[in-house]
C-alpha cells in the first residue's frame, strides 16, 4: 500500500515556526514559562546530570542578526 505525505500547513516551513511557552512550563525542572522563540530569537538548552562548569543562561549573537539563549542547566529531579 503506498504511503502519502500531506503537508499540514501549506507554505509554512520549519524556519517560519514560532514556539510560545505558556504558564508552568518546565524543561529539566527549570522554569521556562512565558517565553517566545522564533527564527531571530532561538534557544539552545543543554541539560546535565551533574553541575556544569558554566551554569546558567546567557544571550549571544548568532551572527545572522538574531540572538540565541544558551543555557547550561543541571537536571532537577523531583
Amino acid at each position: 500500500m503506498p504511503s502519502v505525505a500531506l503537508p499540514i500547513a501549506p507554505g509554512v516551513t520549519a524556519a517560519q515556526a514560532e514556539v510560545r511557552f505558556g504558564r508552568n512550563v518546565r524543561i529539566g525542572g527549570h522554569d521556562f514559562s512565558n517565553q517566545r522563540f522564533d527564527r531571530n530569537r532561538r534557544a539552545v538548552i543543554h541539560l546535565y546530570d551533574r553541575t556544569p562548569e558554566r551554569q546558567g543562561c546567557v544571550w549571544r549573537a548568532d551572527g545572522r542578526g538574531g540572538k540565541v539563549k544558551i543555557c547550561h542547566l543541571r537536571r532537577l529531579r523531583r
